[in-house]
């Protein structure tokens, strides 16, 4: 698994590539929390094109940067999902409280979409 930011203003952008698993997230979890308290962001866009599987411990550390976001008033977008892990979103209910779109996360930030 690999995960690359970029960040434009108070958005950060986290690219995620490979495998979310038991073994990556505590990983990709600790990067996250790295570059957010870094950037000092206030909306996480978590790019998941790259992204060929997810299990719940991937869900895990999406529901833990939501409700980190959330309490400050902050937001988490999800962009580009593979269908298997739109799915999962889907059926674990996180599409219920988070946004998921299907444009890359510049595309929607030129579009207005800053939550």
């Amino acid at each position: 698994m690999q995960v690359f930011f970029s960040q434009e203003g108070p958005v950060l952008i986290a690219r995620i590539k490979g495998e979310v698993d038991l073994s990556t997230a505590e990983r990709l979890r600790q990067e996250l929390e790295a570059s957010l308290d870094h950037a000092r962001a206030h909306l996480l866009y978590l790019d998941l094109e790259g992204v060929s599987f997810m299990d719940s411990s991937g869900l895990g550390v999406i529901l833990g940067r939501y409700r980190r976001l959330s309490q400050k008033g902050g937001k988490v977008v999800i962009c580009r999902p593979q269908p298997q892990v739109r799915r999962l979103l889907d059926l674990s209910g996180l599409s219920k409280i988070i946004d998921i779109v299907g444009e890359e996360p510049e595309e929607y930030l030129q579009k207005g979409g800053r939550g």
